[in-house]
C-alpha cells in the first residue's frame, strides 16, 4: 500500500477534479459511525460528484491495491463505516440530486447521498410513499441504507429496504459499472445482481445510483402505547392487534428503557400505571370503525391482564409524541457508550429466548444496566448494555465481549441471526459462524473476489 503523501499527490494527478481533503475536522467525522468503540485514522477523505469520478477513483484505487471505506450519513451502529486503519474515505455527500422521478412506474432515481427523509418527502408531493423509515432518517442517506438493508419501524407492514430497490448501479472492486434490473418488475434473465449489493455493507462495490419504488400513501393511523405485563403477555397483546386491524408497526421498551429516554428528552409520564415493559403499536384508521376497533382491543387485554394502562393518539402531533418514547431512546442512551447487540429470532419464538437472554444477562452483567427495546412485530430485539462513568472504553467492550459467545450461541439454538438490521461490520464480524456455516462464509468470500478482486472495498468489514 503506497503512502499517505503518496497516495494524495496521486489523486490529485490521475484525478484531478475529484475533491480530496486532509483536513483533521472531517477526518474525524467522516472516518467513524455511531460506533464509539474505535478510533478514526483514515489517510483522507474524498467527495466525487459523480459516477465518472467514482469509477475513475476506484480504478486508481484497485491498480495501487488502496482501501477504501464508503461514507454516507455515517448512523450505522456496527462499525461498518470506520476508517481505523489509514483507508481513504468515499463521502458520498457531494452525491444528493433526485435525477428522475416517473409517474406512471411510481418510481424515484436518485445519487446514493440523497438523504432518506428528503424521499420521503418528495413521495409525498407526487402525492406517493416511501415506507422506509427510523430514526436516523433526517441523516442516514440511501446509499448506506442500501448496503446494510436497512429495516425500521415499519418492517412488519413494508419490508425491508430491499423490497423498495427496484434497479441499482454500482461500481464494483475494479471500478466497473454495473447496472442491475434497470427498475423492471418482472426479470427473469439469471442471477440478479442487485440482492447480492443490498445488505453487502460496502464490501463488493459502491452504490453510485438507485431506484426506489413508491406506494400509496397509507390511510390516516392511530398510535398506542400500552403497559404491558410482561413478555408472553405481549405476545398476547401482538396477536390480539396483528389479528384484528392492520398494523404498521408493533414495538416494545422496557421499563429502564422508558426512564432513559425520559430523562435524556425531558419527556412526561405517559401515563400512570408502571410496568416492566410497553408496546408501542400503530395501525391503519381509515374509518371511525377500525378506530373502534383498537379501543375494543385494548379493552379486551386490559380485561384479560396483559395490559394495565395505555393511551392512544389523536392528532398526528399526538403520534409523534408518542414515537418520541421508542424513537429517542438510542440518542437518549448515547452519552453512556451503550454496547449493542442486534439479534432476531422468529416472532414466534420471542418471548423464549428473551426469557433466556435475560437470564444470561442477570448473570454475567448484575452490574451493568441492561436494557431492551426493539421491533416485536418483526422479531428484532436490541439489547443495550450502558457503561458504568468509572469504566474505560476499553475495558467495558471486553467485559461485554466475554460474554458474546454465549449470547450468540443462544441465538443459534433458535436459529436466529447476531444482526438482524445494523449489519456485521467491524464489531460483530469475528461472531458472523453464529449465523452462517463455514460453508456460507466461504461462498461469500468466492463472490467477494468476483466483485472485489484487489480486495480494497470497505476491507475488515463483514468477512474479516
Amino acid at each position: 500500500m503506497v503512502h499517505k503523501s503518496e497516495l494524495i499527490r496521486i489523486l490529485k494527478e490521475r484525478c484531478s477534479d475529484l475533491e480530496v481533503s486532509i483536513d483533521p475536522a472531517l477526518l474525524e467525522t467522516h472516518g467513524c459511525d455511531w460506533t464509539r468503540f474505535r478510533k478514526p485514522r483514515p489517510a483522507a477523505v474524498v467527495f466525487p460528484r459523480s459516477i465518472e469520478q467514482v469509477a475513475k477513483l476506484v480504478g486508481v484505487a484497485a491498480e495501487l491495491h488502496f482501501p477504501l471505506v464508503p461514507s454516507g450519513g455515517r448512523t450505522g451502529l456496527s462499525g461498518g463505516a470506520i476508517a481505523g486503519a489509514g483507508e481513504l474515505v468515499v463521502s458520498f455527500d457531494r452525491m444528493r440530486r433526485i435525477l428522475d422521478f416517473n409517474a406512471v412506474d411510481r418510481s424515484l432515481t436518485v445519487e446514493p447521498g440523497v438523504v432518506t427523509q428528503t424521499v420521503q418527502e418528495y413521495a409525498l408531493q407526487q402525492n406517493l410513499y416511501y415506507p422506509i423509515s427510523f430514526a436516523a432518517e433526517g441523516s442516514s442517506q440511501i446509499g448506506g441504507n442500501i448496503a446494510t438493508n436497512a429495516g425500521g419501524i415499519r418492517v412488519l407492514r413494508y419490508g425491508l429496504t430491499r423490497d423498495w430497490v427496484a434497479g441499482l448501479k454500482v461500481i464494483d472492486g475494479r471500478g466497473e459499472l454495473i447496472e442491475c434490473n434497470s427498475g423492471l418488475v418482472k426479470n427473469a434473465s439469471g442471477y440478479d445482481f442487485r440482492h447480492l449489493f443490498i445488505g453487502s455493507e460496502g464490501t463488493l462495490g459502491l452504490v453510485v445510483e438507485a431506484t426506489l419504488r413508491l406506494t400509496d400513501i397509507p390511510p390516516p393511523s392511530r398510535v398506542m402505547l400500552l403497559a404491558v405485563t410482561g413478555l408472553e403477555a405481549m405476545m398476547q397483546v401482538f396477536r390480539s392487534f396483528n389479528d384484528a386491524l392492520t398494523l404498521t408497526a408493533f414495538e416494545f421498551l422496557s421499563d429502564n428503557a422508558l426512564r432513559q429516554v425520559r430523562q435524556g428528552h425531558n419527556l412526561p409520564a405517559p401515563m400512570d400505571a408502571d410496568s416492566p415493559f410497553y408496546a408501542l403499536l400503530e395501525f391503519e384508521s381509515a374509518n371511525e370503525q377500525q378506530e373502534e376497533l383498537g379501543l375494543q382491543c385494548f379493552e379486551q387485554c386490559l380485561d384479560d391482564g396483559t395490559v394495565v394502562d395505555g393511551v392512544m393518539s389523536q392528532s398526528e402531533a399526538q403520534a409523534a409524541d408518542l414515537w418520541r418514547y421508542r424513537e429517542g431512546i438510542s440518542e437518549a442512551i448515547t452519552p453512556f457508550t451503550p454496547y449493542k447487540n442486534d439479534l432476531s429470532v422468529r416472532v414466534s419464538a420471542v418471548p423464549a429466548y428473551l426469557d433466556g437472554l435475560d437470564r444470561l444477562v442477570k448473570t454475567h452483567y448484575p452490574n451493568f444496566e441492561v436494557l431492551w427495546y426493539g421491533h416485536i412485530g418483526d422479531g428484532n430485539l436490541h439489547m443495550n448494555i450502558l457503561k458504568p462513568e468509572e469504566m474505560t472504553v476499553e475495558a467495558f467492550e471486553s467485559a461485554c465481549g466475554q460474554v458474546n459467545p454465549e449470547i450468540f450461541a443462544l441465538t443459534r439454538e433458535y436459529q436466529g441471526s447476531i444482526s438482524a438490521e445494523h449489519g456485521i461490520g467491524l464489531l460483530k464480524q469475528a461472531y458472523l459462524g453464529y449465523s452462517r456455516s463455514e460453508v456460507d462464509i466461504d461462498r461469500m468470500r468466492a463472490i467477494k473476489a468476483v466483485f472485489d478482486p484487489y480486495k480494497i472495498m470497505n476491507p475488515g468489514k463483514l468477512l474479516g
